[in-house]
């Protein structure tokens, strides 16, 4: 049996040219976003698969034998939202009442733009996610 490629997987594209590639009414959430989770997390802005921006990474392993690597914080600017990518911590839904107009899916927090969200909760958020992943 073929070994699993996951298709988000780190790229050297340049974060810069990928937001000037979108839409131009959502380039400035997204510069505001990049600058957010780089402050929060510590971590550079990097370009996962075509249309990710990542920040840090974990190497996971499922019990399947399924491995790999995915940011720890990220977003996705798609065509009918911004895909915040923030996974599960501690706190998540008592923090997601207060961010604002927002719908969840799976494992995404969609946002229409950043005016509709508390940026302060985002951040908190961010740290949060982070935090977890530098627990041992």
């Amino acid at each position: 049996m073929a070994k699993y490629q996951a298709k988000t997987t780190k790229t050297e594209n340049s974060v810069d040219d990928f937001i000037l590639s979108i839409d131009c009414d959502r380039q400035p959430d997204c510069q505001s976003i990049v600058q957010l989770m780089q402050e929060q997390s510590g971590y550079p802005p990097k370009m996962w698969g075509p249309a990710i921006i990542g920040f840090g990474s974990y190497h996971y392993k499922y019990a399947s034998g399924h491995e790999g690597d995915a940011p720890i914080v990220g977003f996705s600017p798609r065509k009918a939202a911004i895909s915040l990518y923030l996974g599960t911590f501690e706190g998540r839904e008592e923090l997601l009442s207060q961010l604002g107009k927002h719908k969840t899916g799976k494992g995404c927090i969609y946002v229409n733009k950043l005016a509709d969200i508390d940026t302060v909760i985002l951040r908190k958020m961010v740290a949060a996610v982070v935090e977890q992943y530098k627990k041992p």
